[in-house]
């Protein structure tokens, strides 16, 4: 059965809205050109969308060019505005974007662990209200979270978890009554890749794992271009995974004695000690992202220059520092490159690529992007230690990839998700 004429109209208008938006500013000739559509109807789509206020004219196209023909149209980022949270167990990070996704403020206030719910909740929200002020928006149209623990895939809410703040649960709500918002919650693991997929390290993989290694650790599986949440959302909660070296099992009310207890931030602390890798506290970041990006740093710094090229960059170092051998212990004998600290990046690396090498056994997803403030610290040098170890331990074959959005990836994921959920209402045809 042919569409209406109406649904016609508004499906070609979404379609020259999302050219709009992929492409920018574009005359009524290469919109004529991209969609396919006679002149006459490229003429009154961009009527309409005038009149709805959904796009305008942002300029001319060329430096002689004069006249209806020259004229560039492009989206009216100020149709509506967004704000996109990072909530973590020690505070709550902020940005207010117009419909583009063009940040115009941003925000960070620490949130103690003893801090109140009520309290909590309200300097969350505040937060958001200052922000916005600040960007000089009125109205926030659509507001994404990015939050650690499950997200229950029948309500689309943060579960209840014994692990996290109360505050988390109840932050959503606060927010949809304070500014009257469309208020969206997702995984801040899955932001991270949704992010990483957009703008970062997994650009052209339509499947893929992403590791996230922070305060705690994660996983985000992609397949097909399928963010997978599974059937109670806890797709990914690789901390739970059960792996040898770590004394114990984990349990259904805490992941100690699981994979977190060999990667997670406190642990990789732990490792550092011995392989006497130090290095001064960051704000906002965990202290074992400062040591893996003083251990690269040491090893860059201790790896010479050689016939054929210059010394290693952060980028370059890992492949020619893993060819000097594996992991294991403080050695009596350091070797080049880097001494103990390269040692101690190739202990971490042991227990990355233990945890990767279960989830590629399952899912063989082609590629894992090792993302979060742990490892964007690590960057090539620790990704090409986890190539190598993986190649070894598994015969499916498998890309490493360093993140390259780190820490922000899940502040970033929100703002892709709040604009894509405000995009969708704005520019959807009406029902027919």
């Amino acid at each position: 059965m042919p569409a209406s004429p109406s649904t016609a109209r508004a499906i070609n208008d979404r379609l020259a809205l999302r050219l709009l938006q992929r492409e920018g500013p574009l005359t009524a000739g290469q919109l004529k050109k991209l969609t396919g559509l006679s002149r006459p109807s490229v003429a009154d789509l961009v009527e309409r969308l005038g009149e709805a206020g959904l796009i305008g004219v942002v300029g001319e196209s060329g430096e002689q060019r004069r006249g209806p023909n020259a004229r560039l149209y492009g989206i009216v980022a100020d149709r509506a505005h967004l704000a996109a949270l990072d909530v973590r167990t020690e505070g709550v990070s902020v940005v207010v974007a117009d419909l583009l996704g063009a940040v115009l403020a941003e925000a960070s206030v620490p949130i103690a662990d003893e801090t109140d719910t009520a309290p909590a909740v309200e300097r969350a929200v505040a937060l958001v209200e200052r922000t916005a002020k600040e960007a000089g928006v009125e109205r926030l149209h659509t507001v994404g979270v990015g939050a650690p623990g499950l997200i229950d895939p029948a309500t689309g809410e943060l579960r209840d978890s014994t692990g996290l703040p109360e505050w988390h649960r109840r932050l959503a709500a606060a927010l949809q009554e304070r500014f009257q918002a469309r208020v969206v919650v997702e995984n801040e693991t899955n932001l991270a890749a949704l992010a990483e997929q957009r703008d970062g390290a997994a650009r052209d993989r339509d499947t893929f794992v992403l590791l996230w290694l922070g305060h705690g650790i994660g996983a985000a599986v992609v397949l097909d271009g399928v963010l997978r949440r599974g059937a109670s959302g806890g797709t990914g909660e690789i901390g739970f995974l059960p792996v040898p070296g770590t004394g114990g099992m984990p349990s259904a009310t805490g992941c100690e004695g699981g994979f977190h207890s060999l990667a997670g931030a406190a642990a990789i602390a732990e490792l550092a000690r011995p392989y006497g890798v130090v290095a001064s506290a960051v704000e906002h970041e965990p202290h074992a992202a400062a040591l893996v990006r003083e251990a690269v740093s040491r090893v860059v710094e201790g790896a010479p220059a050689t016939a054929s090229g210059p010394a290693p960059t952060p980028e370059t170092a890992g492949v020619a520092d893993v060819a000097a051998g594996g992991g294991g212990g403080p050695r009596s004998s350091p070797r080049p490159f880097g001494g103990a600290a390269s040692e101690f990046l190739d202990a971490l690396a042991d227990r990355v690529a233990l945890g990767a090498a279960s989830v590629i056994a399952v899912l063989d997803p082609g590629c894992v992007v090792l993302s979060g403030e742990i490892g964007r610290a690590g960057g090539e040098v620790l990704a090409a230690r986890v190539r190598e170890r993986l190649a070894r331990m598994t015969p499916l074959p498998t890309e490493v990839r360093a993140g390259t959005l780190g820490g922000g990836a899940v502040l970033r994921g929100a703002l892709l998700m709040a604009r894509d959920g405000a995009q969708d209402e704005l520019f959807a045809p009406p029902e027919r």
